[in-house]
C-alpha cells in the first residue's frame, strides 16, 4: 500500500473540471458542507460557476488541487488526469464512465482504463465511473449528487462499491455519524484496502464498514486487517456477489458443496472482519462499534415492561449465539430493591410498569441488569408516532444509566419506526446505543462480538495453471501418504491373477473398487466387505481396466470429508464435512483457508452437526481427534508444497476411529 491517499480526501484546494449539472452539484454541496479550502472550477469558456472564479485550464489554477473532480467524458479524462499528474495534484475523482464495466459490449473500454492508469502514474485516483467521496469531518466533498450527509466531529467510515448504495447510505435517520463516505467505482487503481488504510490514519474515524464485491490483492487486504487491528479500529463488511472459482464443476463434491461463497466467508474470518448480510444490519453495528467498539462477548441481558417483547427477543436470539446469562445474586438483590416484590426477575426481564414515569426507579432498575458479565444491557423500548410526552421517562432513564454506571447500554425499538430520529439522536450524543429494529439489534451485537485479531501467517497463494490432469485414486493416496496421511494397505492390480495374488498378501475383509471413475459408488464400482475367496470374480464384475483392492477399516465412529479447491479470489478452500455417500445431502460443512493452524483446524471440526459422533454420541467410542488434524495438516502440508500446479484435493471418507483416521478414498487434480 505504497499512494499516499489522504490529501485527496483531506484536501485543503479542489478543482471541480467540467461544467455539466453533476460539476455544478460538486462546487454547490461543497459550499453547503461548509468547505473552507479553496474551489477551483475548470472550463473553457465559462468565468464564474456557482460563485466561484472559473479557470480555462488546469494550467492556469494557482496551485496543484489537493483533489479533482474529472466531470468530463472518458477520452477528455484521460488527458486532464495526466496533465493533473503531471502537476503534481493529489488525486482525482473519474466520474465518467465506459472503462472497463463495458468491455462485454464496448472493447475498446479496457485499454481506456489501462490508459487512465498510465496517466495517472503514481497521483491517486478513484474509478472511474465514481461518485467520488464525502468527508463530513472537513466538510469537503467531490460528490455530484445528492446526499443527506451531516457535518460530524467523529464518526464511522463507510467504503461502497455501488455509487447508489453509497448516495442511500448517506440517506440513513438511525442518528449514525458518517464521517466519511467513500464510493470506489471501477478500482482501476486504488483499492477499496488501500482507502480503508488511509481512513484508519485519521484519529476521528471509529469504525470502517465495507461494502465488498470482490476481493482483489488478498495481500493488501490482510495489510489493512494487521493495521486496523493494531491501531483499534473495528472493520465489518457486506459482502455480496459471488466469485468465480477455478473449479472442475461435478469431479469432486468439495467443488459443489464449497460454493464460491465459502472463500469469501473464510477469508473474512480469517481477516477477523465480522460479514452483515443487509444494509440495516450494517448500519446498526457501525452504531454500535461507534459508540462503545467490539464487544467482549455475547452475554446480554434484556429489560422490557412487556412479557410478549421479553419472549420475542428470547426467540429471536435463538441460533445468534448470544446468551442471556442467568441473573447473580447482586442483580436480584439490586432489581427486587427497585421492583419490589410482585416482578418476576429472568433474563430477559418484564419490569411491567409499576415504575414508568418514575426516571429514578427506572434507572435504578433498569442498571441492576448491567454488570461486568453482560457484554450489553438492551432496553426495550417502543415509542409511540403520536404523543412522546409519556415516554421522556425512557429516554432520560436509559441516559442516567449509562451515565452513571458506564455500562454498554443500549435502546431498542422492536420496529425502526418507533424510535423517532430525535430521539435516536438524543442517546447516541449521551453515549447509549439507538437500535432500530429488534433483529438488527441482534445481528449488530452478534457481529460486534466477532471482531477478531487477524490470522498472521499470509494465506497461501495458488497458481494459475491450468489443472486438467485427474490422479488414479492409488496415485492421489500415494502421493498424501508422502506427507503423512494414513491409507489402507492396499494393492493395484489388473488381472484375475494378481487379485488373487493381493488378496493373499492383504488382510480381508476388502474393499475392491474401480479405477478411474469421478463418482464410483453411483456407478456400482466399490463393493464393500469382499471375502478373499471372491476378490477375483467382483473385480472381473467391476469390469475397470484397473482394480483397487485395499484392507477395510472397522470401528469407524464417524465419516469426515476433507476438500480443498483453488480459489483465485481468496486462496485455497479447506473445506471440512460430514463424509460418506450422504455428502451432499447432508451438506454439514465449513470452510477455513490453508494455512490453518490445528487450533482452528478442531474449533472447526467442533462447529459441525456430526461433532457429536466425533465426541462418541450415546456412550459410543470418540474419535482420536489427534489422528483427525493430523490428517487434515497432512492434506494441507500436499497443497502448500503443491500450490503453483494444485487444482484440488478430496478425501471422501476419512475414516475415524478410536485409535486412527485413515483415508480410503483420495482425488487430487492438478497441471
Amino acid at each position: 500500500m505504497s499512494k499516499d491517499i489522504s490529501r485527496l480526501l483531506r484536501p485543503k484546494s479542489i478543482a471541480v473540471i467540467g461544467g455539466g449539472a453533476w460539476c455544478q452539484q460538486v462546487v454547490l454541496q461543497s459550499d453547503r458542507m461548509g468547505y473552507s479550502g479553496n474551489i477551483w472550477p475548470v472550463h473553457p469558456k465559462a468565468t464564474e460557476i456557482a460563485g466561484h472564479k472559473a479557470y480555462a485550464q488546469l494550467e492556469d489554477l494557482p496551485a496543484a488541487p489537493d483533489a479533482a473532480f474529472v466531470g468530463i467524458n472518458r477520452h477528455a479524462t484521460i488527458e486532464a488526469v495526466q496533465v493533473l499528474s503531471d502537476m503534481g495534484s493529489g488525486g482525482a475523482v473519474c466520474f465518467a464512465s465506459g472503462f472497463s464495466e463495458v468491455t462485454a459490449e464496448d472493447k475498446t473500454g479496457g485499454d481506456l482504463q489501462s490508459e487512465l492508469i498510465k496517466a495517472a502514474s503514481t497521483m491517486p485516483i478513484l474509478g472511474p465511473n465514481c461518485y467520488g467521496f464525502i468527508n463530513a469531518l472537513d466538510g469537503a466533498l467531490l460528490w455530484p449528487d445528492q446526499h443527506g450527509a451531516v457535518p460530524v466531529d467523529r464518526g464511522v467510515a463507510i467504503l461502497t462499491q455501488s455509487s447508489n448504495i453509497s448516495i442511500n447510505l448517506t440517506m440513513q435517520r438511525r442518528a449514525l455519524p458518517i464521517a466519511y463516505m467513500v464510493a470506489c467505482g471501477n478500482m482501476a487503481q486504488t483499492s477499496q484496502a488501500e482507502i480503508a488504510a488511509s481512513l484508519i490514519d485519521d484519529p476521528r474515524v471509529t469504525a470502517v464498514g465495507l461494502h465488498i464485491e470482490g476481493f482483489k490483492d488478498i495481500r493488501e487486504w490482510e495489510t489493512l486487517a494487521a493495521k486496523a487491528h493494531k491501531k483499534g479500529i473495528p472493520l465489518i463488511a457486506l459482502k455480496v456477489g459471488a466469485s468465480e472459482q477455478a473449479r472442475a464443476g461435478t469431479v469432486s463434491h468439495t467443488a459443489s458443496l464449497a460454493g464460491s461463497d465459502a472463500g469469501a466467508q473464510a477469508l473474512l474470518n480469517r481477516l477477523g472482519i465480522p460479514r452483515l448480510r443487509t444494509l440495516p444490519e450494517f448500519l446498526e453495528t457501525l452504531k454500535l462499534l461507534h459508540c462503545y467498539g467490539p464487544l467482549q462477548g455475547g452475554n446480554i441481558s434484556s429489560i422490557s415492561c412487556s412479557g410478549g417483547e421479553a419472549s420475542l427477543i428470547a426467540d429471536m436470539a435463538i441460533g445468534t449465539d448470544l446468551t442471556f446469562p442467568e441473573l447473580t445474586k447482586d442483580k436480584e438483590t439490586r432489581l427486587r430493591e427497585a421492583l419490589g416484590p410482585m416482578v418476576a426477575l429472568n433474563n430477559p426481564l418484564d419490569y411491567h410498569t409499576y415504575v414508568w414515569r418514575d426516571e429514578d426507579a427506572m434507572a435504578k432498575a433498569w442498571a441492576g441488569m448491567t454488570g461486568d458479565d453482560i457484554d450489553l444491557t438492551i432496553s426495550i423500548v417502543d415509542y409511540p408516532t403520536t404523543d412522546l410526552t409519556d415516554w421522556a421517562c425512557a429516554t432520560h432513564a436509559a441516559l442516567k444509566v449509562q451515565a452513571e454506571t458506564g455500562a454498554q447500554f443500549a435502546v431498542a425499538a422492536t420496529l425502526p419506526e418507533l424510535l423517532p430520529d430525535d430521539v435516536a439522536q438524543t442517546l447516541m450524543e449521551g453515549g447509549v446505543v439507538p437500535f432500530m429494529g429488534l433483529r438488527e439489534a441482534l445481528a449488530a451485537t452478534r457481529a460486534a462480538g466477532q471482531v477478531a485479531a487477524p490470522v498472521r501467517e499470509p494465506i497461501c497463494l495458488p497458481g494459475d495453471l491450468e489443472a486438467l490432469r485427474t490422479l488414479t485414486e492409488a496415485q492421489a493416496k500415494q502421493a498424501l501418504a508422502a506427507h503423512g496421511l494414513r491409507i489402507p494397505r492396499n494393492r493395484s492390480v489388473r488381472s484375475a491373477e494378481e487379485a488373487r495374488s493381493a488378496s493373499q498378501d492383504l488382510e480381508a475383509p476388502f474393499a475392491v473398487k474401480g479405477v478411474g471413475l469421478a463418482h464410483k459408488s453411483e456407478q456400482a464400482a466399490v463393493r464393500l466387505r469382499v471375502h478373499a475367496s471372491d476378490v477375483a470374480d467382483v473385480a472381473a464384475d467391476i469390469g475397470t481396466e484397473e482394480i483397487l483392492i485395499e484392507e477395510m477399516i472397522i470401528g469407524v465412529v464417524a465419516e469426515l470429508l476433507i476438500g480443498v479447491v483453488r480459489d483465485p479470489a481468496h486462496g485455497f478452500v479447506l473445506t471440512l464435512g460430514a463424509g460418506g455417500v450422504l455428502t451432499e445431502i447432508l451438506r454439514d460443512t465449513t470452510s477455513l483457508l490453508i494455512p490453518s493452524t490445528p487450533e482452528s483446524i478442531r474449533s472447526a471440526l467442533d462447529d459441525l452437526k456430526i461433532a457429536p459422533l466425533l465426541a462418541g454420541y450415546r456412550g459410543q467410542p470418540a474419535a482420536d481427534m489427534d489422528e483427525v488434524i493430523a490428517a487434515v495438516l497432512a492434506v494441507q502440508s500436499y497443497v502448500t508444497q503443491n500450490a503453483d500446479t494444485l487444482g484440488e484435493v478430496e478425501i471422501n471418507p476419512l475414516l475415524c476411529t478410536p485409535t486412527r483416521a485413515v483415508a480410503v478414498d483420495a482425488l487430487i487434480r492438478k497441471a
